[in-house]
């Protein structure tokens, strides 16, 4: 009986079911691109303490994403099922018995208006990581978004706000969570904003890089774009986030959600005018700069170059037109392409002169003709073309005037005979 008993203790548990963080048999498996699997709250924690590499292999990670490993759940589970009852290891099954209960989690949300709030958001979080299928109960539950929400209302304490979009960070990707934000948050008369406003300036980093990431979902029409813009300070503040930060999954998720809110002219007018060429130039100037912020600074400026004032901007900027030549070819094809449209909307649609200058300069033509030998789109390919006979046009140029100074300069003392 002793020896069964021990066989019970000393359960064998497969070690591709163990997180390599926590080391735990894992509740709900994800995989970075690195193609390593992690249990979802041990990588989430690792991330929003500022690591940017992968923890098993340690490899800097050219994107946060990371997928549900379905299969290796179903595994687990299986495994799981045919443990005994005792085992250690059935303690650990990947359901909704959570620290917190559904019902416990229900009654919760009803009372969030109480005096322990903030105690009882970090039951709610702690019960929305827990597993994917918590995160669908939550979401599913009757006033559930709305309510925590509503916290926000009466309340100006950092740690309370922080505390909701935690949770919301956590089930903003489950399906109808953007259009209840959507409609919480953006178009109701409660004034939510301010609080985004409140915690881009005193909350912690992890607090921060969450708020883009909400603020980047969110905006789903021109509607909700235009009031976060209109909002005062919303937009200066996320332009100085992702100015200042060093942190890359701060400065990409920055990155985003200045993409997305940006797609009116007033908005792209107030970032030229809060310097958002030069702070993505300097960006792209970074030889530590990740593929994914280098794609989405390149994407944000061409969605400035839809203006204007964005392109004059951009034409000004001899270190952003460096860098943009530099970074073609050197990245991905997307970020190649964005680069390109940029440098048409300057050197072509907007004829800036100088603009060709300082492409022509930093060896700008035989990088178009690279792109147009590559897999590019056509669209690409059509603006390669264009740019090739501006850039040919200055370079003829500038031969042409070189030849006249050499003439110019020239003193000959070759004497000339007249014939007869």
């Amino acid at each position: 009986m002793m020896r069964n008993r021990r066989e019970e203790l000393y359960v064998t548990v497969p070690s591709l079911f163990r997180c390599p963080i926590s080391m735990d048999v894992m509740k709900s498996p994800v995989s970075l691109c690195t193609g390593v699997t992690y249990d979802r709250s041990s990588i989430q924690t690792w991330l929003s303490q500022g690591h940017n590499t992968c923890p098993a292999t340690m490899q800097i990670l050219p994107s946060t994403d990371f997928t549900p490993n379905l299969t290796l759940r179903r595994l687990i589970n299986v495994w799981l099922q045919h443990q005994p009852a005792n085992s250690p290891s059935a303690a650990t099954t990947p359901s909704s018995s959570s620290a917190v209960s559904k019902s416990e989690v229900l009654e919760i949300v009803k009372n969030l208006n109480g005096e322990n709030r903030l105690s009882s958001l970090v039951k709610i979080t702690e019960f929305v990581k827990y597993s994917d299928e918590n995160r669908r109960f939550f979401m599913n539950s009757s006033g559930a978004i709305a309510n925590v929400v509503g916290v926000l209302v009466d309340s100006d304490v950092v740690e309370i706000c922080e505390s909701v979009f935690a949770v919301l960070d956590l089930v903003v990707l489950e399906n109808g969570v953007k259009e209840k934000l959507n409609k919480e948050v953006l178009r109701s008369d409660r004034d939510f904003l301010s609080k985004i406003l409140l915690i881009l300036r005193k909350g912690k980093l992890s607090s921060r890089i969450q708020i883009a990431r909400i603020l980047e979902f969110i905006a789903l029409d021109a509607d909700s774009q235009r009031k976060i813009v209109e909002d005062q300070g919303l937009l200066y503040e996320l332009h100085v986030f992702t100015r200042t930060e060093t942190n890359r999954f701060a400065v990409e998720a920055g990155l985003s959600a200045l993409i997305a809110i940006s797609t009116t002219r007033p908005a792209r007018k107030e970032l030229v005018r809060f310097g958002i060429v030069q702070t993505l130039g300097k960006i792209l100037s970074g030889s530590d700069s990740a593929r994914a912020v280098v794609e989405k600074s390149l994407k944000l400026l061409e969605t400035v170059a839809t203006c204007t004032e964005g392109r004059a901007a951009i034409g000004k900027g001899e270190e952003c037109l460096t860098a943009i030549v530099t970074r073609l070819m050197k990245s991905s094809r997307a970020a190649t392409e964005h680069g390109v449209t940029v440098l048409w909307s300057v050197c072509c649609l907007a004829r800036d002169t100088a603009a060709r200058e300082v492409v022509g300069k930093v060896n700008g033509l035989t990088k178009v003709l690279l792109v147009m030998q590559s897999d590019c789109s056509t669209g690409a390919r059509q603006m390669c073309g264009e740019l090739v006979k501006a850039l040919r046009m200055v370079n003829n140029n500038n031969s042409k005037n070189y030849s006249k100074s050499c003439l110019a300069s020239y003193d000959t003392k070759t004497t000339h005979i007249m014939p007869y």
